[in-house]
């Protein structure tokens, strides 16, 4: 069987060369092209600082799609939902590594995947940890009706609540809404101190320093208390093999695929 061609947007970021160093490496997998605007016109080799690998930079992913299987985005909120839309409207399969897409966004997208009969596989986290996590999570959400998420990350962190913790959040809430015994918009003082609702669950950003990457789900019940937690360092390595592994699947679907989690267990 021959390789799957890939181009990787944001092959000059910090997951994005970790991924494309890993597609290199790979042998079903060809590394065709990358994206980059700062790179575009040179080989991506010599921005990486060695030698000639033969995968042209291109500034837009436009450009970067002919003969090529899976588009892997690892780019910006910003780039990411144009590059998702543009590669599916030329049939080419994507892995959304990228954060900032919303729930709106991805409805928009599985629409557009099944219309054109190609596989978008998207998660806010590869870690293959923090599938198993989200799983666990979700199977907790069908038997336990109160939880809220605590995201964690780096006091340097622009963003939000994290991609993990919003898609977290909205894989949960479909399930089913969590219960509180309090609405927290009837909090008495300073109710957004009870975090931000995002599909019905409160979701608190704790943004310091000594942290990078964690989210927990806490649900509770009388005198009893469940924690899932994923921790995850500064390092992309995380993430590499979920993307890959990715990258793979995406062909075999048709339509949205939403969490690493439903790829690797067929979470329902």
């Amino acid at each position: 069987m021959d390789p799957l061609n890939v181009c990787v947007a944001g092959a000059t970021g910090r997951t994005g060369e970790a991924v494309a160093r890993a597609v290199l490496d790979s042998a079903d997998l060809r590394l065709r092209t990358a994206v980059a605007r700062s790179a575009a016109g040179a080989d991506l080799g010599v921005v990486w600082g060695g030698p000639d690998l033969g995968v042209p930079v291109f500034s837009t992913v436009d450009d970067a799609l002919d003969d090529v299987d899976v588009l892997i985005d690892y780019t910006s909120h910003t780039a990411v939902g144009r590059h998702v839309r543009t590669a599916v409207m030329r049939g080419v399969h994507v892995v959304v590594g990228s954060s900032g897409l919303s729930g709106a966004d991805y409805e928009e997208i599985a629409a557009l995947a099944e219309e054109r009969g190609v596989g978008v596989v998207a998660a806010a986290n590869f870690s293959l940890t923090a599938a198993v996590a989200q799983a666990a999570a979700r199977l907790a959400t069908r038997y336990l009706p109160h939880w809220e998420i605590i995201d964690y990350a780096s006091a340097t962190e622009p963003g939000a609540p994290s991609g993990t913790a919003r898609e977290l959040a909205e894989l949960m809430g479909s399930v089913h809404r969590p219960e509180y015994a309090v609405d927290p918009e009837h909090t008495a003082g300073h109710p957004q101190a009870r975090g931000a609702s995002i599909a019905g669950t409160q979701v608190h950003s704790l943004r310091l320093p000594g942290y990078q990457l964690a989210v927990e789900a806490q649900f509770g019940l009388p005198d009893e208390r469940l924690v899932i937690r994923h921790e995850a360092g500064a390092s992309p390595v995380p993430y590499v093999a979920g993307t890959l592994l990715a990258a793979r699947a995406a062909l075999a679907h048709r339509g949205l695929l939403r969490g690493l989690d439903a790829l690797l267990l067929g979470g329902d």
